[in-house]
């Protein structure tokens, strides 16, 4: 049984209040009781300006997390939501990786080791084989700059039927074959499709060693009458079973971090649900016997 104290749960960027700065952001990861943060750079102009920060101002922020003890290992990029990879037109796909490669550069300047995509290869167009094959040509050069930085791809069990399991993912792994691509499964979005399980699916993952960590939020189940719902469903209130969800991770040997993935927007108390996510995400380790 692993103590609390070697666990490493970080929380999302976007569980935390918008409009403050860097240093006021990085203090309440800290204050809320979590070890690290995932940044955020998704599909807004607001936040794809990130990638055009000067040394000066990412130093600045690596100095605010040295004062802190906070890390930010891993950014959540979906960015390519609105720039994908396999879009029909070309200009969509040199934008995206124009990203791309902004984000590696970004991602090696602050210290991130993992860079989270988004796993579908197209979000607002119609997908088809092409898209798909524009997807995988853009994942390999995406992959090869990758490796050049010694940063990590990690693609994202998604809300979105292309890649929402990690038997899926596996295809993608053995075209790319590169020890700097894995998966970043969110057991929330998992446990939302019905035709997945969720041992098989995490023993998947852990036996082939693709997990680099998992994302912990609840989901509302895809049904033939509803679309499922993969966002802002209460801890508690969604169709993930926490507690057999650590019991295998548990059996499993799995070692690597959690992600707690919220949205606070809406909240009256967003610090108050942040500190109060932890606590019950930690009940439900220690009822599956994880901790």
């Amino acid at each position: 049984m692993r103590k609390l104290d070697d666990i490493n749960i970080g929380i999302y960027e976007k569980a935390l209040p918008k409009n403050i700065s860097w240093e006021e952001r990085i203090k309440l990861v800290k204050e809320c009781g979590y070890d690290f943060m995932e940044i955020s750079i998704d599909e807004t102009d607001e936040r794809l300006a990130r990638l055009e920060y000067s040394k000066e101002e990412i130093k600045e922020i690596r100095d605010y997390l040295l004062d802190a003890d906070v890390r930010i290992p891993s950014m959540c990029f979906s960015g390519h939501r609105r720039f994908p990879m396999g879009s029909m037109s070309q200009e969509t796909r040199d934008k995206a990786m124009e990203l791309m490669e902004k984000a590696i550069v970004f991602a090696d300047r602050l210290g991130i080791r993992t860079i989270q995509l988004a796993g579908y290869d197209v979000y607002y167009e119609e997908g088809n084989e092409q898209t798909k094959k524009y997807f995988i040509e853009n994942l390999k050069r995406s992959v090869k700059w990758a490796e050049s930085m010694n940063i990590t791809l990690a693609i994202e069990i998604m809300d979105h039927k292309f890649i929402n399991s990690i038997t899926k993912y596996m295809e993608f792994s053995k075209i790319v074959n590169s020890p700097y691509l894995k998966v970043y499964p969110d057991i929330g979005n998992l446990s939302a499709w019905p035709e997945n399980n969720i041992r098989e699916e995490l023993e998947l993952g852990i036996k082939e060693k693709e997990i680099v960590a998992i994302h912990l939020k609840d989901t509302l189940k895809v049904t033939d009458e509803f679309s499922g719902k993969f966002k802002e469903v209460p801890f508690g209130e969604g169709c993930v079973d926490f507690v057999e969800s650590f019991k295998i991770l548990k059996e499993l040997k799995y070692n690597g971090p959690f992600l707690i993935e919220m949205w606070t927007e809406k909240s009256k108390n967003p610090l108050e649900d942040v500190m109060n996510a932890k606590k019950w995400i930690i009940d439900k380790m220690q009822k599956g016997g994880f901790i």
